[in-house]
């Protein structure tokens, strides 16, 4: 949750969030909304069924179970979706395009009532700010758009499409979707010019970075804790999160192998995803049972119990220009925690942890320069990483802090509600 700070003198707000994504699926929307609501305002939560990122329904959901519950004071209104199944491109536009169709069609009956601001969340698929535009356009309600994937270049980039025919199409549709949009907030500076590329005010963007809830901290695990018996004995290089193509497991696999008879160096992989068959027939087939091992998915509470028998973490992107601009989540979640990164990317996310002094990075998708970097950092000392770690920390206090990002989307929110009410006077 957000930490407390004093609440300023500010009107309560009633919000509505869009998201595709929310609790008990782990996305960073959860805590943004936690925070709004601790800091007084009334917080409506429109989404879908959760079935990310197994592609199945949670146990106890459905397609129109529990179409309203309450979450730590939080209303939550779900609406029908087609789950997204193994997540092959056919039924992945099924899940987008299902979940668009039910919210703008139930959104404004369930929704009823006034809104001040609508937040939209879009990591993907963009789609998720056509019922938010419907909702506007009924209640006359202003919308703050906080874009997590550049669309068209993300579908390019993770191998969706290639069709020059469909990217214009969507390339349009973006276009529409950010017009409509009172203010665009990007979780990456340097999201800022394609953005504007499509037609949209500078003024009108505003850098909105992740933090990283307050579970993502510094941790030192008791010695009869259970995480020691899971992880093997050796220099651990841990990777936490999801396990898609984005993430680039080709070259994770193929440094690891490139390391095979370094076998203190241990590979652990936590999370699932796409990819994940894929690894683990991989390290099967190439014999690598030995320094790679894949714990699998755990709640988020717990993912620093594990990041605390890290020797080092491990962020990876395949190489694409779109990834070059973005800052991968987990970066501000590795940070939180104090732990020395290792880093395979580019562009932004290289430059956070170089900026930080908080780890050491290679090219993306090049496993000879992962594997050389992994081997830098087990021949660092473990002072010098310890002291990683802790400009982690640091740079995370000083410029993601979850209480000083609520503050800034506190007042845009704010501002965004009285210019809004100012030209419809």
């Amino acid at each position: 949750m957000f930490s407390g700070r004093s609440r300023s003198a500010r009107a309560t707000l009633n919000i509505l969030i869009v998201s595709q994504y929310f609790w008990p699926e782990n996305f960073r929307i959860n805590d943004v909304a936690l925070g709004l609501r601790e800091k007084g305002h009334a917080v409506t939560v429109l989404t879908g069924q959760p079935n990310y990122p197994g592609g199945r329904f949670f146990p106890g959901y459905g397609l129109v179970a529990k179409a309203e519950e309450q979450y730590e004071g939080i209303r939550i209104l779900r609406v029908p979706l087609i789950p997204r199944g193994n997540g092959g491109s056919l039924r992945l536009i099924a899940n987008f395009c299902s979940f668009a169709l039910s919210a703008c069609l139930l959104g404004p009956w369930r929704c009823r009532g006034s809104y001040d601001v609508i937040l939209v969340f879009e990591p993907s698929p963009v789609t998720v700010g056509i019922p938010a535009i419907v909702l506007k356009k009924l209640k006359g309600t202003p919308i703050l758009f906080w874009v997590q994937d550049l669309w068209p270049e993300s579908l390019s980039a993770t191998g969706a499409t290639e069709s020059k025919w469909i990217l214009r199409r969507v390339e349009s549709l973006v276009r529409r979707i950010y017009h409509h949009c009172d203010k665009i907030l990007v979780q990456s500076e340097a999201f800022r010019d394609p953005i504007e590329r499509l037609g949209v005010k500078r003024e009108d963007i505003a850098y909105f970075p992740n933090s990283a809830e307050a579970f993502y901290r510094p941790v030192t695990l008791e010695g009869e804790a259970s995480e020691h018996a899971t992880l093997p004995q050796g220099f651990r290089v841990m990777f936490g999160g999801n396990i898609g193509k984005a993430q680039g497991f080709e070259t994770i696999v193929d440094a690891a192998e490139l390391l095979k008879g370094q076998t203190d160096i241990h590979w652990i992989i936590v999370g699932d995803g796409r990819m994940f068959s894929w690894v683990r027939h991989e390290v099967q087939k190439r014999g690598l049972g030995r320094t790679v091992h894949l714990l699998g998915r755990f709640p988020a509470e717990e993912m620093p119990r594990y990041f605390a028998l890290a020797d080092a973490l491990l962020v990876t992107l395949r190489n694409q220009p779109i990834f070059s601009l973005t800052i991968p989540a987990k970066v501000q979640s590795y940070l939180a925690c104090g732990k020395p990164i290792i880093a395979a990317l580019d562009g932004e996310g290289a430059r956070v942890i170089q900026e930080a002094g908080a780890g050491l990075t290679a090219r993306p998708e090049d496993s000879r320069a992962l594997a050389d970097t992994v081997l830098a950092m087990y021949r660092t000392p473990a002072e010098a990483r310890m002291m990683m770690g802790r400009n982690g920390r640091t740079y995370f206090e000083t410029h993601f802090e979850r209480g000083l990002l609520l503050d800034r989307l506190d007042r845009w929110m704010t501002d965004v509600k009285g210019a809004s009410a100012a030209c419809a006077s």
